[in-house]
């Protein structure tokens, strides 16, 4: 258990914007800043991050929190995990007292592959480090390919001994279950016996982007034909590796700062341009680039640049990686080595000044680059130089964005020497095409299935009195703590008509005494327990803390609340989303009328429940042996004070 002193100092240090910018790129937005749903595929942004109120909220999908939440929500932590991974981002010493046998029971599936993938990890650098055999051939591998000790620490680098159980039988004496040891890949169980799957191999651990442990790659460093050189970890239910970038971990906080990403082919290739001093590095680890793989670039930069050796058909077969690039509207550049050269070798050999003006000099856009290499092949051949054309414009046809297809059909025009009117047409033709045959895929999907009529859905009725309790939340949350001057208008007889007039009297309080007050006159119960508890529980921290904030409010709120709270926090901030101010549109500030808010929403709640109370009154008239009379009495009381409040609140309303 992690002490409660060790928690309060975790929320306190750490910052919002600062933990959601390690995964998201975050654009200050006035006081905010907003970003892409990172739980959503989106191109408008509708993620919102508060600094001032240290929370976040996804309006895409409805989720939202503070920093905690967050890591539980994008990386899937449990709440423990999350306190541990800010207090190692923000150098706080944790105090935890050990897990008990039972409490290593109980812990998840999930959990327990984490669990074994992190033992595996420090496994393999204890073998590599402190093993003869380990530092014979594992470290000794690693300082021929030039990594020095930092890097190789800083990547977490092992190895694994050339023995078929040796991981296997260590782990299981220190009490790891070979379900999990399987679940993960690290081991292969048949039904005679059970073997090490890297063994023999140096070890390249995969991390999220969060840092924790989600498989490895293994190459082999023997002659063996049969075997492949390099071996991941198998799909498993924390390793998806489509969804994985490796080095990302290490990069992202670059790739944000520089806004570019470079993305390389292998492990080495990673290890040795971070070495060399270029950090904004990831690489597919040797297969086919994903949609989401690129998708958790784009959460960090629109900008990518390809990095091919100098292998013509290697490149040629990576071309679709930069069609699926575009397709997700993102800016592509693409640089190749000279021949025999990769980045592996090319940083290795040459200063960081020398790789960054190399970079900086061939780094080509996607047309140039498409057409260089394409055009090798058409030579003098017009068939051949057609073909290259069309499939440029193929490439362009993937570009969700309008100007930047126009653009650069103007760039291919002038290129590959051809009218810009023949290229929009082909581009009309590829589009066209497109749509014809997603149209035709739907009428097949259609005719697969019977097609049931369905009854429209009706309008969903507003529940009033939720949205009032809702209001009054949100007041006590934001402005409980101000001191305002309230008008309330109290019934007096005219001196000179005598009849009864609604006068104006001032009194200052802060904004939760004037609520409380208001509310216990009425004896009003929130119809909403989840309203109910936060009611009372804003309440009592502002009657007993003067310093109320809401940021310490939400750490003591329990997971499934948090997001309404986030929700009623972050309400006014989805409009900056929108930039109304950059058109002239200001939404009015709340600040200016506070003692006009509290009044409006605590007289229209109470309207609301005469109401309520007087149809209920109605329905008491329906029933057999019922006093009407009495009741019609009641009934008589309550719409002459649902006069009185309607009074009020006109004068309210309308100043």
């Amino acid at each position: 258990m992690i002490s409660q002193n060790s928690i309060a100092q975790v929320f306190e240090t750490a910052r919002v914007e600062e933990v959601i910018g390690d995964f998201v790129q975050l654009k200050k937005s006035g006081s905010n800043f907003k970003g892409l749903s990172p739980f959503s595929e989106e191109r408008t942004p509708s993620f919102m991050v508060s600094p001032v109120k240290q929370i976040w909220k996804d309006f895409s999908t409805g989720k939202g929190g503070n920093a905690v939440t967050f890591l539980m929500e994008h990386e899937h932590f449990t709440y423990p995990e999350a306190i541990k991974y800010l207090a190692k981002k923000y150098n706080i010493e944790i105090e935890e007292t050990e897990r008990t046998d039972e409490e290593k029971e109980k812990a998840n599936t999930r959990e327990s592959l984490y669990l074994v993938s992190e033992y595996a990890n420090d496994y393999f650098q204890k073998i590599m480090h402190k093993t003869d055999k380990g530092k014979a051939i594992g470290l000794s591998y690693f300082k021929e390919r030039g990594f020095t000790d930092e890097t190789i620490k800083k990547f977490q680098l092992g190895y694994a001994l050339d023995e078929w159980q040796a991981f296997t039988d260590d782990a299981l004496k220190n009490g790891y279950k070979i379900e999990f040891l399987e679940g993960t890949g690290l081991t292969i169980v048949k039904p005679e016996k059970h073997f090490d799957r890297f063994k023999g191999r140096v070890i390249f651990p995969i991390h999220s982007m969060s840092g924790r442990v989600l498989g490895f790659g293994g190459r082999i460093l023997g002659n063996d034909k049969k075997a492949a050189k390099y071996l991941n970890s198998p799909e498993s239910e924390i390793y998806h590796k489509s969804k994985v970038l490796y080095g990302l971990y290490f990069a992202k906080q670059t790739i944000a700062k520089e806004d570019n990403c470079y993305l390389v082919e292998g492990y080495t290739d990673v290890i040795q341009f971070y070495q060399r001093g270029i950090t904004n590095v990831v690489s597919s680890s040797g297969t086919a680039l994903t949609p989401e793989q690129i998708r958790l670039i784009k959460r960090l930069t629109n900008n990518i640049t390809v990095l091919f050796d100098g292998d013509a058909a290697g490149m040629r077969a990576s071309i679709r990686g930069i069609d699926l690039i575009l397709e997700q509207g993102m800016n592509v550049r693409v640089c190749t080595f000279p021949d025999g050269e990769d980045p592996d070798s090319f940083s290795k050999n040459n200063t960081l000044q020398d790789v960054t003006d190399y970079l900086s000099d061939n780094s080509k856009d996607f047309i140039q680059f498409k057409a260089s290499l394409l055009f090798e092949d058409t030579k003098n051949d017009p068939i051949k130089k057609a073909e290259t054309i069309r499939d440029i414009v193929n490439s362009i046809a993937k570009i969700p964005d309008q100007i930047k297809k126009e653009v650069y059909i103007q760039e291919c025009a002038r290129i590959m020497d051809i009218s810009e009117s023949v290229l929009f047409s082909t581009l009309a033709q590829i589009n066209k095409k497109e749509s014809q045959d997603a149209n035709k895929k739907y009428k097949q999907e259609r005719k697969a299935f019977n097609v049931v009529k369905t009854e429209p859905k009706p309008t969903r009725k507003i529940d009033i009195q939720y949205e009032l309790e809702r209001k009054i939340i949100e007041i006590l949350l934001i402005y409980g703590n101000k001191t305002e001057k309230f008008e309330d208008l109290v019934l007096k007889e005219d001196d000179v008509s005598g009849d009864l007039i609604l006068e104006p009297v001032v009194h200052e309080a802060r904004v939760f005494e004037k609520i409380y007050l208001d509310l216990q006159e009425d004896e009003m119960q929130f119809s909403d327990a989840n309203f109910k508890m936060l009611y009372y529980s804003i309440i009592d921290k502002l009657n007993q803390d003067v310093d109320f904030s809401t940021k310490t409010f939400m750490q003591e709120l329990k997971p499934e609340i948090a997001p309404m709270v986030t929700g009623i926090l972050m309400d006014d901030e989805k409009y900056a989303l929108h930039d109304w101010e950059r058109n002239n549109i200001i939404p009015k500030e709340k600040e200016h009328t506070i003692p006009q808010l509290v009044s409006q929403t605590i007289l229209s709640l109470r309207c609301f429940l005469i109401d309520q109370k007087v149809a209920a009154f109605k329905d008491e008239t329906l029933k057999e042996n019922s006093d009407s009379k009495s009741i019609m009495e009641d009934v008589k009381d309550y719409l002459g004070l649902k006069m009185l409040l309607s009074r009020k609140l006109g004068k309210v309303v309308g100043g």
